[in-house]
């Protein structure tokens, strides 16, 4: 359990160990087992943990640090009861203990009575000599009851104690967003920018708020600068790239998003993005193999396969595509884009069935785009299926009431099965609304002559 720990960097692990091993009982000071059990809980191991607070409270049976440990433990094991009960039991020796309005707020806070708990961090905040915690935890308690202004106070007052409290930074940030107080947000990064010139988090979390509010140029110095002050900061890189696209610079973009790969594992985010500039350039055998490479690292990666699946279908090599949307489901079942992608390239190969698979699915899963039930009917109507094509339009109207190119499909499987004076009765409400498919207009070209 401390193989890497050496008896001379802590010799009270060492020396517990040795008593769990030999089952002697031996002697350790408060402060020894305070730090055992420290230790245990830091590693969160929590029955090793539970046997020291339970050795130490036997050696210092009225030792209030061990105690306020032990109520810890109870309330990692939301034992509320017997946490409160043992608070009790420690206020009575020390009624203005800090630890104990903290937990005493932790027991409210799990139990969702987020204004109890902030009470208790108030009464904490009278006692304490370092109040960022408290002001971190009210500002969280606040956050729960979505009063953002409140809580944006109390994240306020520790960024400005602690520039490099990042998590109480973006807590503030996040307050401001609910707020929409873009300005606001600006103005407080500025002021941190001020006392730490070279914070890559204010510079990177800065470049982004001005994206937001469209001001590109200021946004792409600030990821310079974050770049500047941590030259791996693979975040910056990244944001820069995207923005560089975004402003159509996309040579730059791409050395952007390739100099992010030196300082991180392969990526297949930073891959697609890649992908994705030089098909804006025209390299389309380069951006095919990065689309590749990004699939490669992450097999459901969902934009990657539909970049690829598009580029295939633009270029009309629905062989090839079918190969690969084929593949994508695999690992992407539930994607109903895909499931899109699928039908669109199966009904330009003249595979019906599996158009009307793909459109079926896409359906299921939610997606009714008028697209998927036309595609559907025509699948069916073009293997001379009317009935069911017949009935797929019927449900298609409970979501696209009085639309056109579902009607006029609707006409011509009546039509078809020889209900020609309703089918007219319908096309004549549409005609004028209606232009013929090409795929279909040859089903039952009859019914524009009647």
């Amino acid at each position: 359990m401390f193989d890497n720990l050496s008896e001379d960097t802590n010799p009270s692990l060492t020396k517990f160990e040795q008593m769990l091993k030999t089952n002697q009982v031996l002697f350790f000071d408060a402060l020894e087992f305070e730090n055992i059990i420290h230790h245990y809980i830091d590693f969160a191991q929590f029955n090793l943990a539970k046997k020291a607070i339970k050795m130490g409270m036997e050696q210092h049976p009225q030792n209030v640090e061990l105690m306020l440990l032990k109520s810890e433990i109870l309330l990692m094991d939301d034992d509320f009861k017997k946490a409160e009960d043992m608070l009790n039991i420690i206020e009575k020796i020390s009624p203005e203990h800090e630890e104990i309005f903290l937990q005493r707020s932790n027991i409210s806070s799990k139990k969702k009575d987020h204004l109890k708990a902030i009470e208790f961090l108030k009464k904490a905040l009278e006692v304490t000599d370092e109040p960022s915690e408290i002001w971190n935890l009210l500002g969280m308690e606040y956050l729960f009851l979505e009063d953002y202004i409140k809580a944006k106070d109390f994240f306020y007052k520790c960024v400005k104690e602690n520039s490099h409290d990042y998590q109480s930074l973006y807590n503030l940030l996040y307050c401001y967003e609910q707020l929409g107080e873009d300005i606001e947000a600006i103005n407080t990064l500025n002021n941190l920018l001020e006392i730490n010139p070279y914070s890559e988090v204010a510079w990177h979390q800065l470049g982004k708020i001005y994206i937001k509010i469209n001001k590109l140029e200021e946004a792409l110095s600030a990821f310079e600068f974050a770049i500047i002050s941590d030259d791996c900061f693979t975040g910056a890189y990244i944001e820069k790239g995207n923005l560089l696209e975004q402003m159509g610079r996309l040579n730059e973009a791409i050395d952007n998003f390739e100099f992010s790969l030196n300082f991180t594992d392969p990526s297949a985010f930073v891959n697609h993005k890649i992908g994705v500039c030089h098909l804006k350039l025209g390299n389309d055998k380069l951006a095919i193999r990065y689309f590749e490479e990004s699939i490669k690292l992450e097999p459901n990666h969902e934009k990657s396969w539909l970049a690829l699946i598009d580029f295939l279908i633009d270029t009309k090599d629905f062989l090839k595509a079918q190969h690969y949307v084929n593949k994508a489901l695999q690992s992407n079942s539930d994607n109903t884009d895909l499931w899109k992608k699928s039908a669109l390239i199966h009904f330009e190969l003249n595979y019906y069935e599996e158009t009307a698979v793909g459109c079926e699915t896409a359906i299921n899963l939610g997606n009714h785009d008028i697209q998927n039930w036309t595609m559907w009917m025509d699948s069916l109507m073009l293997v001379n299926d009317w009935q069911s094509a017949l009935k797929i339009g019927e449900q298609a109207l409970q979501y696209h009431k009085k639309n056109a190119p579902i009607l006029y499909r609707i006409a011509g499987c009546k039509f078809r099965l020889g209900d020609q004076n309703e089918a007219q009765l319908i096309f004549n409400q549409i005609k004028n609304e209606i232009k013929i498919p090409r795929n279909i207009n040859h089903l039952f070209p009859e019914l524009i002559k009647l």
